[in-house]
Order: C-alpha cells, then sequence, then structure tokens
C-alpha cells in the first residue's frame, strides 16, 4: 500500500480543512486507516482513526466532535474533515493503513498497528 496525504495548508483559528489521503494496493478495501500528527518537538499522537467500512470510528478526546473521518472505497480514500480548529492542531498529519484482518473491522489508536504510512501534510492553525 502506498499513501499520499495532501489537503494541509494555513488556516485562522476556527476555519476548517479537509485532509485527504489517497491509497494505492488492494489492501486499502480491506483495512482500517488512521490518522496521526506530529506537532514540532512533539511525539506522534493518535488523532483519529476508521475501520474498512467506515462504520466504525475513533477519536482522540481533544478532537471529538471537530473531527469528522470518513472514506471513499470507490476513490480509494481516506479524509479527515478538520473543523473548529485551534492553534494546538498545529502539526504534520499522517495517514496510515492498519493491514491487519483481525482490526479491520475495529480501528486502533496504537501506531505500532500501522504497517503503511504515508508522507505527512503540514497543517498550521494561526492564532
Amino acid at each position: 500500500v502506498q499513501l499520499q496525504a495532501s489537503g494541509g495548508g494555513l488556516v485562522q483559528a476556527g476555519g476548517s480543512l479537509r485532509l485527504s489521503c489517497a491509497a494505492s494496493g488492494r489492501t486499502f478495501s480491506s483495512s482500517a486507516m488512521g490518522w496521526f500528527r506530529q506537532a514540532p518537538g512533539k511525539e506522534r499522537e493518535f488523532v483519529s482513526a476508521i475501520s474498512r467500512r467506515g462504520d466504525n470510528t475513533l477519536y482522540t478526546d481533544s478532537v471529538k466532535g471537530r473531527f469528522t473521518a470518513s472514506r471513499d472505497s470507490a476513490k480509494n480514500t481516506v479524509y479527515l474533515q478538520m473543523n473548529s480548529l485551534k492553534p494546538e492542531d498545529t502539526a504534520v498529519y499522517y495517514c496510515a493503513a492498519d493491514g491487519s484482518t483481525y482490526r479491520r473491522n475495529f480501528p486502533t489508536a496504537n501506531p505500532g498497528n500501522y504497517g503503511y504510512w504515508g508522507q505527512g501534510t503540514l497543517v498550521t492553525v494561526s492564532s
């Protein structure tokens, strides 16, 4: 699986962005997908995950109610809609695929479960 994240940019606090992650390879349709982020000087952290059918999602507490993960299997793409952005959301955002058949319907927050990673897209939220 190859993953290509896009959609990052500079936005004012309170604004919105939609990240996209285009995947190649058959593993995408059978994989749970995750979004992670890494702010300057900080460790990579979990943001959101979505099951292979898109019927099960998981969010870290700090983004609940503001971010929404979705996927379009026809386009082999997963999305992260980010609303009400805050300066603390500033980070490089990465998409990842969990190739496990066992976890495909139950996405997890553990980065160690994701075997495939995209290159990241930078989101900068100004105050």
